[in-house]
């Protein structure tokens, strides 16, 4: 894989997690975090990932969308 190592995948649990943790805040409240638009991930790669739990799902999503492997998510839809 491009750009991510096997070692830095999420694990199961953590995949299922992203499919159905919320945005908490923002101009994108409510949708689901596998759901953000990419350019909305990257501006947070680039202006600092929140602390805790919702920043590392946030770099999460942002490895997964621009090393294109969203159809990781597609199963778990």
């Amino acid at each position: 894989m491009q750009g991510i190592s096997s070692q830095s995948l999420p694990d199961a649990e953590e995949m299922l997690a992203l499919t159905t943790m919320r945005m908490p805040f923002g101009k994108y409240k409510g949708r689901l975090l596998i759901d953000l638009p990419e350019p909305y991930v990257v501006w947070f790669a680039n202006e600092g990932f929140p602390d805790g739990k919702l920043g590392r799902m946030l770099q999460t999503i942002y490895e997964i969308k621009v090393n294109g492997l969203e159809y990781l998510f597609t199963p778990l839809r």
